[in-house]
């Protein structure tokens, strides 16, 4: 018979199991019930304030308030977070925290010796700073970029992703396309600026640093979860690309007003991706109107 520690060493076991599956129904249940208001309105309302900012439209303590950047931003990682909980084990939890190193690094790096991706300084506060240099949040940005071209991607190349010499280049190149959005909407609106650039203000070795990143990235994300466990997922969980709608939406509106049209149209080429897999499609009772 089991002693009395095993038995309770079991039962605190069944108790931490209970909690996380309670925590994971709540927070599936809360972003599935405000879809739309995760997804589109906070965005939309992002980029107003953001685009208000960079014009000195809004009073000192709210133009480019970090805390309000960093509120929106996690608010609509919440339906990425809520889509992968359930995958979340040691094996994920080490693959993502070597991730997270890495950001770190590689953007320190960048930030101090201009490589991989070009003489940069941040000019808006994005939080607190490590080092002060590079943002503490900066894994919040950068991750869920990733993940968000993984999870289309596996969409995308159906059976062509059992093969990891496709599917990890493919990642890579849609990483890439995400920042060919994300950086000249950013450089626009004073985010960050660089000392030269051909595209939008940015520099073509930018993108060769995103290409680095975007490998190393995908390959981590590769050993953290399967890839039929996360097609699984993707399939029964509809909102699980929903922040990649917030994506679209935010910064193909900034590029819309600041005529980068190429981005937007990159932006549009996503939109059309995500109506194809029914991403677009919020659940009537959570919509305003």
């Amino acid at each position: 018979m089991p002693d009395s520690s095993e038995s309770g060493t079991r039962e605190h076991l069944r108790r931490l199991l209970s909690d996380r599956r309670a925590v994971e129904h709540s927070l599936d249940s809360l972003v599935a019930e405000n879809r739309f208001t995760i997804a589109v309105v906070f965005p939309v309302v992002g980029a107003v304030l953001l685009l208000a900012s960079a014009e000195g439209l809004l009073p000192e303590p709210l133009a480019f308030n970090p805390w309000l950047v960093l509120c929106g931003v996690a608010v609509m990682r919440l339906p990425l977070v809520g889509g992968l909980a359930p995958l979340l084990n040691r094996r994920a939890g080490l693959a993502l925290g070597a991730l997270v190193v890495y950001t770190y690094a590689i953007e320190y790096v960048g930030a101090t010796t201009g490589l991989p991706y070009g003489e940069f300084e941040y000019v808006v506060s994005l939080g607190p700073m490590l080092l002060g240099t590079i943002p503490w949040a900066l894994p919040l940005f950068f991750i869920p970029l990733v993940l968000n071209a993984y999870l289309l991607c596996l969409l995308t190349l159906g059976e062509r992703a059992r093969s990891r010499a496709v599917r990890v280049p493919v990642v890579a190149a849609m990483v890439v396309a995400i920042d060919l959005v994300l950086d000249p909407g950013a450089v626009a609106l004073g985010f960050w600026r660089y000392e030269a650039g051909i595209f939008y203000g940015v520099p073509a070795i930018n993108y060769a640093g995103w290409v680095l990143s975007a490998i190393v990235a995908t390959v981590l994300i590769d050993v953290a979860f399967p890839r039929t466990a996360l097609l699984d997922r993707i399939g029964r969980c509809e909102y699980m690309l929903d922040d990649m709608v917030s994506f679209v939406l935010l910064w193909g509106a900034i590029n819309a007003i600041y005529g980068a049209w190429i981005p937007v149209a990159i932006a549009a080429g996503f939109a059309v991706a995500l109506f194809q897999f029914d991403r677009f499609d919020f659940p009537a009772a959570d919509r305003p109107f």
